[in-house]
């Protein structure tokens, strides 16, 4: 039975990973912790193994205690995965595994990831203030399906030659889910959406274009939609990314996009992302384990933080959410900032000055 207080309790399965994950993730669930107390609901917060802290303890990538813990939990919160330790493992034994694994099982086939220049950092960006000032956009893509699923693939011996295959194959449905997706939030924002195939080279962008004209022109004409190429798109988005609302795009095309999109702030460690679908979300920064800062306390924990902002607003948190997001906005203007970002604060300082920004103190000091 819940205490009188606590209006709602959610279970939360946390997965830390490796490198500089278990870092960032203890930095969001002290956030996590301060918003559910001072907005009056509960978190229980289960941590599970997952990549190559995995494969070292069960030697599986994705071990089943940690799937089914998954599958019944709220959400799930990662940190990160993988590491030049386990680079040598092939096969279901490479930690990415996991993360597909997890998407796959958890049918999350749609994968949000904001792109916003925060007040202050348009200065810092490698693109010049100029260019991305005010740039807000969602990257929506495709998460499970297309090149990485399709088959067949592997490698074999073709006419006494090594040959790598692997085959992009989309559904028309997979295409069209992803399509509402991506027209649902511009109904939210902007109104416009910007879909970036290959349809003048690959069938399977032609049938994407397709459908996605079918998706808009049937149930969200009030809606603008353009069509760009995949190369023509990385130009635009460095060129004019002021230009774009939500992006549309499949797996491997979204996966490349979306880490490009991270020149905008200045940071990958900025980006949160958010994989959903079905009932179990999973919230993840867009940054990797990044090894060679593991244990230092250099590591930049606001895209875990945002990630579990993005986690609580999927869990009807929208308040408690906000507030997070709106405390880290005033610790960057305040000019906490971890080295990426030009600051000399900590992991640990950073998430000290987020929880005193989100509880209303005026304490928290520049680094």
């Amino acid at each position: 039975m819940l205490p009188a207080a606590v209006r709602k309790e959610y279970t939360i399965a946390v997965l830390p990973g490796d490198g500089i994950g278990p870092e960032v993730t203890a930095v969001a669930l002290r956030v996590l912790r301060a918003v559910a107390k001072a907005h009056n609901f509960g978190l229980v917060l289960i941590e599970y193994a997952v990549g190559g802290e995995a494969l070292d303890r069960y030697d599986e990538p994705l071990p089943k205690e940690t799937l089914r813990a998954c599958k019944a939990a709220d959400a799930v919160l990662l940190g990160a995965i993988g590491g030049p330790r386990w680079d040598h493992e092939t096969g279901a034994r490479r930690c990415e595994t996991a993360l597909l694994g997890l998407r796959k099982s958890l049918d999350v086939y749609a994968n949000l990831r904001p792109v916003q220049v925060f007040e202050g950092l348009a200065d810092r960006s490698p693109l010049g203030m100029d260019r991305v000032s005010g740039a807000d956009i969602l990257l929506v893509r495709e998460l499970t399906g297309g090149i990485y699923f399709g088959t067949p693939r592997g490698q074999k011996a073709v006419g006494g030659l090594r040959t790598g295959t692997n085959t992009m194959t989309y559904r028309e449905d997979e295409v069209a889910r992803i399509a509402r997706t991506a027209f649902t939030w511009a109904r939210r924002r902007r109104s416009r959406v910007t879909s970036v195939d290959k349809a003048n080279v690959l069938e399977v962008s032609q049938l994407w274009r397709t459908v996605v004209a079918e998706v808009h022109a049937a149930e969200f004409p009030e809606l603008a939609l353009d069509h760009l190429y995949v190369d023509n798109a990385a130009m635009q988005l460095i060129l004019r990314p002021r230009a774009f609302d939500v992006i549309l795009t499949g797996n491997l095309f979204g996966d490349i996009l979306s880490d490009l999109a991270a020149t905008l702030p200045g940071s990958l460690g900025l980006l949160p992302s958010a994989s959903v679908g079905a009932s179990v979300g999973l919230f993840e920064p867009v940054h990797g384990s990044a090894p060679d800062l593991a244990g230092q306390g250099r590591a930049n924990p606001m895209g875990a933080v945002l990630s579990a902002a993005m986690m609580l607003e999927s869990l009807g948190e929208g308040v408690a959410a906000q507030r997070i997001r709106n405390g880290v906005a005033a610790c960057l203007q305040e000019g906490v900032a971890t080295a990426d970002l030009g600051g000399t604060a900590s992991t640990s300082t950073v998430g000290e000055a987020i929880i005193a920004f989100t509880a209303g103190l005026t304490t928290a000091k520049s680094q």
